[in-house]
């Protein structure tokens, strides 16, 4: 019997039937990313190119937590004045306002226009005001909850549930990190916000882009960076080499598992973040007067000061998302609230207080940002979860409201001086132009170059994005 001969018919019919569908297989798998012949899949972490040439290359998100009051601040409200006191207990037919208590508050700050554009501030922004005529101001922003952490959840990741991955962690797995010593997601607080880690989590994404959260005011941001004396130099090298061939093998033999690379290459980050996290950190490398521009010499600013320092310091190096969440002193004796813009019982000592951690860093980063000429592509987002009412809490408080918010944007493709949407004549409500969460992430999207529609997931048997079905572009801000 010849070679040929032992080959049947039926068994050849059997493996070409099974190689067909092996390559179809195989195909398939690809589509979903789940295996590639493509170098970039040994490396989840590798640039990848966006759908379309985006402005933006690196953001810089200062979240207000506590949410900041928008006829405090930014979005001027006359019409508060002259109602101060009086009874409003009832729905406007045109505003749709409503108020609980019944007695409009007026702002205890006063308002006064700045720049080209004409951009109505609040007093306790005496720093940011210079700086209106690079900002959009976005008026009409609004949450589906008024309550912190599922408002934090939705800003986020889009939804006011958790297990859903944040704008990072989407941003990163669409276009993976510039570079290699540092991680692509970073987010930095003090006391660690309302909601914790879910906030910024990468939900059923990769572990890999999941960010990297860190206290930039301790003496060693990073946990447990620094390896053990025993442990340095080559043989720290030649255990994570053994390390790396052990699960490489346990990793070629269960491709589907897509959290075993993303495992890899946390052990490989971490060893070269051990030399390069220090150095970025370290901002007393900084002239004295960068040091002191970001308020670092003032102890009401110096916390945020070195966070904003810091993020211009990261994004410097590569770092795409930076994201800082606002934790300053309230007027309780001094301690540190999880939602410190949560102003119930006194709007002006908690929001003076707020705003004084946060005004000069804030205007400082932009200014440096600009003179480094980072500010083109470096997109800065700043606001909170949602807005507070227009009527009274007590007696100079005011509650959370989901219906009216403002959040302005600078750098990164936006339009300077431009300003977008529009509150009631109370601040109440937004009315025109509405933008929601899903709108934020679609335009932060097109910003980098990506088509929010298209930025997808396979999970659970559907295709999922970080706009879900909803999203438009605010394409009036951009440039």
């Amino acid at each position: 019997m010849t070679a040929f001969d032992s080959h049947s018919r039926r068994a050849f019919l059997e493996q070409a039937g099974l190689g067909c569908g092996s390559l179809a297989l195989t195909a398939m798998l690809a589509k979903e990313g789940i295996v590639s012949a493509d170098s970039k899949s040994v490396n989840p972490l590798a640039p990848r190119d966006s759908h379309f040439t985006g402005k933006a290359k690196s953001v810089i998100w200062l979240f207000q937590t506590g949410s900041p009051s928008q006829v405090d601040t930014f979005d001027y409200k006359p019409e508060l004045g002259k109602q101060d006191g009086k009874q409003l207990d009832g729905a406007d037919p045109k505003t749709g306002f409503f108020t609980t208590s019944g007695k409009c508050l007026k702002s205890p700050f006063k308002f006064s226009q700045h720049g080209e554009s004409g951009a109505w501030t609040s007093e306790i922004f005496p720093n940011i005001s210079k700086h209106v005529d690079d900002i959009a101001f976005i008026y009409s922003c609004y949450s589906q909850s008024n309550n912190h952490t599922p408002a934090m959840l939705e800003l986020n990741s889009g939804m006011i549930r958790q297990g859903f991955p944040s704008m990072g962690s989407w941003l990163t797995y669409g276009l993976g990190s510039e570079n290699t010593n540092l991680p692509a997601y970073v987010v930095m607080h003090g006391t660690k916000p309302r909601g914790g880690d879910p906030v910024w989590s990468s939900g059923y994404l990769p572990s890999v882009y999941q960010a990297t959260a860190l206290d930039p005011r301790k003496p060693r941001p990073v946990d447990n960076l620094e390896p053990p004396a025993e442990l340095q130099g080559p043989q720290q090298r030649s255990l994570l080499n053994a390390l790396k061939s052990a699960n490489r093998r346990h990793a070629e033999s269960r491709p589907f598992d897509r959290d075993l690379n993303a495992r890899l290459e946390s052990f490989e980050l971490a060893f070269r973040m051990q030399t390069a996290a220090p150095e970025a950190f370290d901002v007393s490398k900084e002239p004295k007067h960068i040091q002191e521009a970001y308020g670092l010499n003032r102890n009401e600013c110096k916390d945020f000061g070195k966070q904003c320092l810091t993020a211009r310091r990261l994004v410097e190096r590569g770092v795409r998302f930076v994201q800082v969440f606002a934790s300053c002193p309230t007027i309780v004796g001094g301690a540190v609230s999880d939602v410190p813009w949560d102003a119930h019982s006194d709007i002006d000592g908690n929001h003076r207080a707020c705003a004084a951690t946060v005004d000069q860093p804030t205007a400082a980063l932009l200014a440096d940002l600009k003179s480094r000429g980072l500010l083109d592509d470096t997109l800065i987002i700043y606001g909170g979860e949602f807005g507070r009412t227009s009527d009274s809490q007590g007696a100079k408080g005011r509650d959370h409201n989901p219906n009216a918010f403002t959040t302005w944007m600078a750098g990164g493709g936006i339009k300077g001086g431009s300003q977008y949407g529009k509150s009631d004549e109370f601040g109440y409500k937004s009315v025109e132009d509405r933008v929601n969460a899903h709108d934020i992430h679609a335009t932060v999207l097109h910003l980098f170059g990506l088509k929010h529609t298209d930025l997808t997931y396979r999970f659970n048997g559907r295709d999922f994005r970080l706009t879900d079905v909803a999203g438009d572009v605010l394409h009036d801000i951009i440039a």
